[in-house]
């Protein structure tokens, strides 16, 4: 077990970076889930409605419109449950993790093979996912959510449904697909490509043996590799906030809507950070939500903050 002054820094370090990762991470989701279509759009009538939404064009522009309206509390929407989730973690850290193996940095996942490695890594993602869903929605809600009040932010983030049978959020359409598609590239191309292009890094060795052409190659690989995983990140996001419901006039899904929304106070003062997509056209699925964005906003839709995946590409291919 860790001890006193081990324990301090590991908090230390937690504050540190939940106060520099949360607004980032926010800035991201809001930015990627943010509905910005091409062109007029169809009421359920079929009369013409113009979209009047935000139009964000880039990361830096999302967070500088999220501090406009919203103040350091919208920058730091989402850091309750990802404080939860840390804290979690960060005891289990505590109580299994021994003194040299924290100063030495010793600690690392174990190694069970390109199988056994996805399949923790589904089952991590499932352990996660309800924290995924509810951290995605506090961030993009435009309600103000209380800090210390989880049972009343549950009611905003989660339709009736959804609280009386909780597992209903392992069922909303496509997201489980997309998060496995995201994993088994990861864990299946991307690993192996590594492994056999640069089976260095896996030996003592490590940079010294490695050819320049082949770590070029590896590099080119894993650049294109955000070609693929950057959409399923953006779909991901908007699968996450897609709430699900049991009445048939919402076909089982939506993104607004809930019983605590006509008594809730709203975050921005005159206007929304973000559009959402009306709830009475819900994504039915992974390819359905794919098409339905490159449809209405345009494939570029897709790709937004492309450049952050690209980074996680090439960092966590030598991690």
């Amino acid at each position: 077990m860790l001890g006193l002054l081990d324990m301090i820094v590991l908090t230390a370090s937690l504050a540190i970076s939940l106060a520099i990762m949360v607004p980032l991470a926010g800035a991201i989701v809001r930015f990627r889930a943010n509905y910005n279509p091409k062109g007029l759009q169809l009421d359920p009538e079929g009369d013409v409605q113009p979209h009047t939404g935000p139009v964000i064009s880039s990361f830096f522009a999302m967070l500088k419109r999220v501090y406009d309206i919203e103040g350091w509390p919208g920058l730091y929407k989402g850091l309750m449950p990802t404080l939860i989730s840390s804290l979690i973690i960060t005891f289990f850290l505590i109580v299994f993790l021994d003194d040299s193996s924290f100063r030495h940095r010793a600690y690392t996942a174990p190694s069970a093979g390109i199988l056994g490695t996805l399949f923790y890594s589904i089952f991590a993602m499932l352990v996660s996912l309800p924290q995924t869903i509810i951290t995605d929605r506090a961030i993009t809600t435009p309600h103000k959510l209380p800090w210390f009040n989880a049972a009343h932010s549950c009611r905003i983030l989660l339709t009736p449904t959804e609280r009386r049978r909780p597992w209903i959020i392992y069922l909303t359409p496509g997201l489980l697909a997309a998060q496995v598609a995201h994993i088994s590239y990861v864990v299946l191309i991307l690993r192996s490509i590594r492994r056999l292009i640069l089976p260095e890094l896996a030996t003592q060795s490590g940079w010294r043996d490695i050819s320049p052409l082949r770590l070029s190659v590896f590099f080119v690989l894993a650049l294109a590799s955000t070609a693929v995983l950057t959409p399923l990140e953006v779909i991901s996001i908007r699968l996450a906030i897609q709430r699900n419901y049991a009445s048939a006039e919402y076909n089982s899904v939506s993104q607004e809507g809930g019983d605590a929304e006509d008594v809730t106070e709203y975050a921005g003062a005159n206007e929304d950070v973000i559009g959402l997509r009306s709830d009475r056209a819900p994504y039915t699925g992974l390819i359905d939500c794919a098409k339905t964005i490159v449809e209405e906003e345009g494939w570029t839709a897709l790709y937004r903050a492309w450049w952050l995946t690209m980074l996680g590409c090439v960092s966590g291919a030598f991690s």
